[in-house]
């Protein structure tokens, strides 16, 4: 999951100790503002890492637009959960759907962390590709 960030000459780039901190902020940046909001705002953190990083980083970029893209994922897991817990009867499964994101969610922005830590690129399970 975890690989280096290869430059257009084929070569393996290692990021700055500045850059490598900010990509593990653009991890992490999900995990707080879920918190801070209770849910709700957990593509802000990583949307405005890559909006001030897009043109000055491209390993910055790459680890906030895919905390973001996996934050869509989650966001639709979740949205998918209220719509079963509004047919009443899918109420189990609308439960072991928001449990099962919110845990990804915290394991794979850690990993990706972690990863982000060490100068390498993380690539989470399933996300939205929007942002890149």
């Amino acid at each position: 999951m975890t690989q280096p960030i290869p430059n257009p000459s084929g070569q393996s780039l290692t990021p700055s100790s500045d850059e490598r901190t900010w990509a593990v902020l653009g991890h992490l940046a999900a995990i707080v503002a879920a918190v801070i909001s209770v849910g709700w705002l957990s593509f802000v953190g990583p949307l405005l890492i890559w909006a001030v990083y897009k043109d000055r980083s491209a390993f910055v970029r790459k680890a906030a637009a895919d905390s973001f893209n996996f934050n869509l994922a989650v966001w639709a897991a979740i949205i998918a959960g209220w719509i079963m817990l509004f047919t009443v009867i899918l109420i189990p499964v609308a439960i072991i759907v928001w449990i099962v994101a919110v845990v990804a969610a915290l394991w794979f922005h850690i990993r990706a962390a972690m990863a982000a830590g060490r100068g390498e690129s993380f690539r989470y399970p399933w996300s939205i590709p929007v942002l890149h």
